[in-house]
């Protein structure tokens, strides 16, 4: 083991370049949903990268520790497969699954094209729901705003939503349908109408409480609230909401990502257009 130091040295002098080349490629400064909706196998493709060069960069940091470690000790025999690193180039663990969790990357800038319509701007333009709110789904009792819903199957699930909201959300699922069948077949949701504050307020009202949000998920599989990372499907949902108009919850304070609900600019759209 005399040339270890000198042979850890070598391949983090390799991997370095390789690091520094992809990482832009990766993490550049574009927000990676920036564009229109993206092909699903690019996004699965650019995920698979990501994860490669994270891996590759925590490599490199534990060859330089123990390259520290072991300059300043006792040199040891020890076997490759105890070193730390060597099982990190297997496999990567992406695959083409859907459901698999993922980073989210550049989250806070999500959503910068849109707004997320204020409770205030709510009520100006549809009332209270009902009279009184807690942090549990209730009944609505606004007449008016309660005509205005609709409960249909949309596509791959069924939804009580605001009228508007259901059309729109109709033409999203038919371009996902379009583009993607098995990505469509596996789209499933933990509800839309639920009158109620936002989860840990005691004044904001969730914009569910409206019908203008839907939680959505891949195979039936609940979103970690709030941890940054979300199922590699709702990546590549999140264009065609964003595209139709619609904000992603992955893009707020508290991550979100499987919340999506219709924009201020596309309420005030409907507004003009005499929809609601």
């Amino acid at each position: 083991m005399r040339f270890l130091p000198a042979i850890l040295i070598a391949v983090a002098i390799m991997l370095a370049p390789v690091i520094w080349y992809v990482t832009p490629m990766v993490f550049g400064t574009e927000d990676d949903f920036g564009g229109p909706a993206v092909d699903s196998g690019a996004r699965i493709e650019i995920e698979m990268l990501r994860e490669q060069v994270e891996a590759l960069r925590s490599s490199v940091e534990r060859l330089q520790g123990e390259v520290a470690r072991i300059g300043s000790g006792p040199m040891v025999n020890v076997a490759p497969d105890q070193q730390g690193f060597v099982d990190n180039f297997g496999p990567n663990g992406i695959i083409d699954s859907y459901a698999q969790v993922v980073l989210v990357a550049g989250r806070r800038e999500l959503n910068t094209t849109l707004h997320v319509p204020t409770t205030d701007f709510l009520i100006e333009m549809f009332g209270q729901p009902r009279e009184s709110y807690n942090d549990q789904c209730q009944e609505m009792t606004n007449p008016t705003l309660a005509g205005m819903l609709v409960t249909e199957q949309v596509g791959p699930v069924r939804v009580k939503m605001l009228k508007p909201a259901v059309d729109s959300l109709r033409e999203v699922f038919e371009r996902i349908r379009a583009t993607d069948q098995d990505l469509y077949d596996r789209i499933n949701t933990a509800g839309s109408l639920c009158v109620r504050f936002v989860r840990g307020s005691e004044t904001s009202l969730s914009s569910h409480a409206f019908g203008l949000s839907i939680d959505l998920n891949i195979d039936g599989r609940l979103d970690t609230l709030g941890d940054g990372q979300t199922q590699l499907g709702l990546t590549i949902l999140a264009d065609f909401f964003r595209d139709a108009g619609w904000i992603w919850g992955a893009g707020f304070g508290r991550e979100d990502s499987m919340h999506f609900e219709v924009s201020r600019e596309k309420l005030e759209e409907w507004r003009a257009e005499g929809r609601i």
